[in-house]
């Protein structure tokens, strides 16, 4: 298969993409002299780029909002108290039918890469023998990071610990956390030191959920931070929403940048989730209840977006589409300028794919897995403007999801 008139993200001119197999095996400039062949396909000048990425999602929780009750208050804990009662009535296939109808709806919106968090404070574990099960099955459409995530916390969880060690026995990539939810500070200490010894004991990746709050009294990031600087392994560890920054006062957050800095972690935000759910408790002035992503972003630091959530019981809406929450996200995070908007698409791209680990499983490049995206725009500040969409999605090669644009009639 051949893709034409492509062009790619910061380069002149339009490219011709040569995929043989499962691998992408020539990208040179186009030339109108070579004749078009059935099943070539014309990109029309548009952007061709390597596939979106989800890189934090709860599939075990999603489509499950208003099940038993909705979230009336809005509030982060309501929603842990939710998930708790609706966690009762989880089932095997509940898990694995849900997940599945969720990953359709990302890889209609053209991600193919995913990191899910999945609820490990239960003494079953039966919703990540679920996920490990639906990793397997949709290997054909995305790849599958599972998060051991405990929801109500490690050490103020019964047997938390054993039920951390044995999710990763059972197959979980990655090691996470909730330290700013422990009983108490001591424990989300003990949390962070406890987690980051499992991950480097056994290999796994870690996502932490690190002060996903508005108090700007949590400061467990700087525990983190520490332990992966001390320990070398910044590339591989993840600090996930970190509210508590954007309440933070700016002589600890210029103290605090050095150190994280220095550590090389990386950082999600998830923009429309915490829009949603911090500042609930103020009045006015509202807090906005973000990370500084733009400050993040501008200090050199790694940086991605993701949507958290789909229908559940922390946030009613969600579709899949990411492309939904990075627009939103540039304008929460007042990330609207020149320089911005031209590089807009790393922020689902290129910088999630760095805090996933992906390495040369990922990228438009020779010898890399032929898995890309044909986009309805010519570059990522026209994707932004016109509200743009993924038309194609290839995989291993192969097309597996294709959109046809709608029509406007004028009269």
């Amino acid at each position: 298969m051949n893709i034409i008139n492509a062009r790619l993200r910061g380069r002149e001119g339009l490219y011709r993409i040569v995929l043989e197999q499962d691998r992408i095996v020539e990208i040179s400039p186009h030339s109108p002299t070579i004749s078009a062949v059935s099943n070539d396909l014309d990109a029309g000048g548009n952007l061709v780029i390597a596939p979106f990425v989800e890189p934090h999602i709860h599939l075990d929780a999603t489509l499950t909002a208003g099940d038993p009750a909705w979230n009336m208050s809005g509030t982060l804990f309501e929603g842990i108290e939710l998930w708790g009662k609706r966690k009762a009535q989880v089932t095997h296939e509940d898990t694995k039918l849900r997940a599945k109808k969720t990953i359709d709806m990302l890889v209609e919106h053209g991600i193919q890469h995913v990191r899910t968090h999945v609820d490990v404070t239960d003494p079953t574990l039966g919703a990540l023998r679920a996920m490990v099960e639906v990793r397997e099955e949709t290997r054909h459409l995305v790849d599958l990071q599972i998060v051991a995530f405990p929801q109500e916390g490690i050490e103020s969880f019964t047997n938390g610990r054993a039920l951390m060690e044995q999710a990763v026995e059972l197959g979980a990539d990655v090691v996470g956390g909730i330290p700013h939810f422990e009983n108490t500070r001591d424990q989300g200490v003990s949390s962070i030191k406890f987690l980051m010894d499992l991950a480097e004991r056994t290999g796994c990746l870690v996502d932490v959920h690190c002060d996903e709050t508005d108090d700007p009294h949590s400061r467990f990031l700087e525990v983190l931070a520490e332990e992966a600087r001390v320990r070398s392994m910044g590339a591989r560890v993840t600090a996930s929403h970190t509210t508590a920054m954007g309440s933070y006062d700016n002589a600890y957050c210029s103290k605090l940048f050095r150190l994280l800095k220095m550590s090389g972690i990386n950082f999600i935000s998830c923009p429309t989730e915490s829009i949603h759910l911090q500042g609930r408790f103020d009045t006015y002035p509202k807090r906005r209840g973000l990370t500084r992503v733009a400050e993040i972003d501008r200090a050199g630091m790694n940086v991605c977006f993701a949507q958290d959530s789909i229908v559940d019981p922390w946030y009613p809406l969600g579709n899949g589409n990411i492309l939904r929450i990075l627009e939103a996200g540039l304008h929460i995070c007042h990330m609207l300028g020149y320089a911005d908007l031209q590089r807009a698409l790393d922020l689902i791209t290129d910088n999630s794919a760095r805090t996933l680990n992906l390495g040369e499983r990922y990228g438009l490049e020779v010898g890399r897995p032929a898995n890309l995206l044909l986009l309805s725009a010519p570059s990522d500040y026209e994707m932004i403007r016109t509200q743009g969409y993924a038309l194609t999605s290839i995989r291993a090669g192969k097309v597996i999801m294709q959109r046809t644009p709608a029509k406007v009639a004028r009269f």
